[in-house]
């Protein structure tokens, strides 16, 4: 202890402070990277989050000492990456998020015995929202919902019940496309009695309106989706066919389709002269006989075959009749036609492809136009996928033009050789590349900076020890040699331990030492001399 606390004073206060502050350094430097390499991947649990589910979810990750940060005002919550499956089931048992609306969850924990009915009835209604804003939410592109409802009661002795209504506003990334609208109309008036979808408004964040609420749903809305569908299938099919051949990008299609919503019905009798056949026939003969009897009538005169009394045969009238009736039927066709609404009465189709572009000698991009054999070809196959009908009047142009600026194609790299064996996600590579400018950073300072200042600090001035047998003595004969007495000591009465502690001199230059040494060369300035000169002479002597 003696020993450290002399090599401490030695030190002086300056190289302890610099040591204590290298050290600090040295400790918060290394214990920065320890606690950035330990911190877990953060990922994100929830997003957009009402500040009513964001308090209740921070504070049930508080109970389960989980970490977790903010950000966005709260709106965005980050967990550690391992934990987060587990943790959206934890809340989702919680019912958490409750997406900053009420549902039938209110009725869970009120006390029916003493409510009344109109506070039933709003509870009810609230429910009833919630419930719907949640179900609009769950729609793609939408990102918040908030419905309201109008249910209004029927008045006393009124004939007429007064229609309910809904207004609705969204919050959406990008636009909503129409049959979105009308999905989100149709699931409000289903889920309320006796709600049209004609008298559900919807707005969106911006002020605008996406259905006002007082247009029909006419077969003509039915007839323009399925128009849209129609034209979408065709440029689709269009747009592949092209690109296969003109390269990604660098065709344009516009198709354009003419629909007849008009419901035809049309019944025509046909009836064919040459094809008849017998339906029935009827035949009827008729026979009569009249004979001559004088103007007597008897009974046997009216009798048949009956002779008169005086032996003669009467004289008789006959008369036959036949009659035929043959019934026939002519063959007849009876035709219905039906033709619904949404015939295609023509289709146009506009077709702009761009031109190819070559390196010329200089190596540099030169556009050229298509020949054009190849619109011909491009044609030809456009009017193959659409079902050209010349007849009801199709049109198909294809031109040729140079685009403003030539698409580029962004080229898709499928992860190969270490990243492909195991899958690393990007958030994985960042961390490790990370990892590595940390520790890159930590040996630079270790080696730079660190190491440098503990040498300076720890250095130690080397000094050639004295020994009893060749510094005492050399001292002695200086003196003896200056004041003519060989051997005498070189300062009468005095000891060389006291002069020079040898025994404090072992590696490294102890300051009481070195005050020791200095206060006796300014007393024995000669002797001093006389040393050093007979170490330089003993250093150039040849070995």
């Amino acid at each position: 202890m003696q020993s450290l606390v002399a090599f401490l004073r030695g030190l002086g206060a300056a190289r302890l402070a610099a040591m204590v502050a290298v050290t600090a350094s040295l400790i918060a430097f290394f214990a920065f990277v320890i606690m950035r390499v330990t911190t877990p991947q953060m990922t994100t649990l929830f997003t957009d989050l009402s500040g009513d589910d964001s308090s209740a979810i921070i504070k049930d990750l508080e109970r389960q000492a989980i970490p977790f940060e903010l950000r966005n005002e709260g709106a965005v919550i980050m967990v550690p990456k391992d934990k987060v499956t587990r943790l959206r089931m934890k809340l989702a048992e919680s019912n958490l998020p409750k997406g900053g609306g009420v549902g039938y969850e209110i009725f869970d924990k009120s006390d029916a015995l003493g409510t009344t009915s109109f506070v039933q009835n709003i509870n009810h209604m609230r429910a009833l929202e919630g419930e719907l804003s949640r179900t609009i939410r769950a729609i793609d592109r939408v990102q918040a919902a908030r419905v309201h409802l109008v249910l209004p009661e029927r008045p006393l002795f009124s004939r007429e019940k007064p229609e309910p209504s809904a207004s609705i506003v969204v919050r959406v990334r990008g636009a909503l496309e129409p049959q979105q609208i009308r999905a989100i109309r149709h699931v409000v008036a289903s889920a309320v009695n006796g709600l049209k979808p004609q008298r559900v408004s919807i707005v969106d964040e911006a002020g605008q309106l996406l259905a006002d609420g007082a247009t029909s749903e006419a077969d003509n809305a039915v007839g323009d989706d399925r128009r849209n569908a129609f034209e979408k299938r065709l440029r689709k099919q269009v747009e592949d066919i092209v690109s296969s051949v003109v390269g990604q990008g660098r065709a344009r299609v516009q198709l354009s389709a003419d629909f007849d919503y008009n419901k035809v019905t049309q019944t025509s009798d046909r009836f064919d002269p040459e094809g008849r056949v017998l339906r029935s026939s009827q035949s009827r003969e008729e026979s009569s006989a009249t004979a001559e009897n004088n103007g007597q009538v008897t009974v046997n005169n009216e009798l048949p075959g009956q002779q008169r009394n005086d032996g003669t045969t009467a004289a008789r009238e006959q008369s036959k009749k036949s009659e035929e009736t043959n019934n026939y039927e002519i063959s007849r066709t009876t035709k219905t036609e039906v033709t619904e609404a949404g015939r295609v009465n023509r289709v146009s189709v506009a077709v702009l492809v761009d031109g190819i572009y070559a390196k010329n000698d200089k190596g540099e991009m030169v556009y050229q136009d298509r020949t054009k054999e190849q619109l011909d070809r491009i044609a030809a196959l456009v009017r193959s996928a659409i079902g050209f009908d010349q007849k009801r009047g199709d049109q198909v142009e294809v031109v040729n033009l140079r685009f403003a600026e030539p698409p580029s194609v962004p080229a898709v790299v499928e992860p190969a050789g270490i990243l492909g064996m195991f899958q690393f996600t990007k958030d994985d590579v960042m961390y490790v590349i990370e990892l590595g400018v940390m520790m890159l950073l930590g040996l630079v300072v270790l080696f730079m900076v660190i190491r440098p200042l503990v040498k300076r600090i720890l250095a130690a001035e080397v000094i050639p020890a004295l020994s009893d047998t060749a510094a005492v003595p050399a001292l002695a004969e200086g003196k003896a040699g200056e004041a003519g007495a060989p051997g005498q000591p070189l300062l009468p009465g005095s000891n060389a331990n006291h002069l020079i502690d040898v025994a404090q001199v072992q590696g490294q230059v102890h300051a009481q030492a070195v005050h020791r040494v200095g206060e006796l060369a300014e007393r024995n300035p000669n002797e001093t001399a006389s040393i050093i000169r007979q170490w330089l002479s003993e250093e150039t002597q040849p070995a």
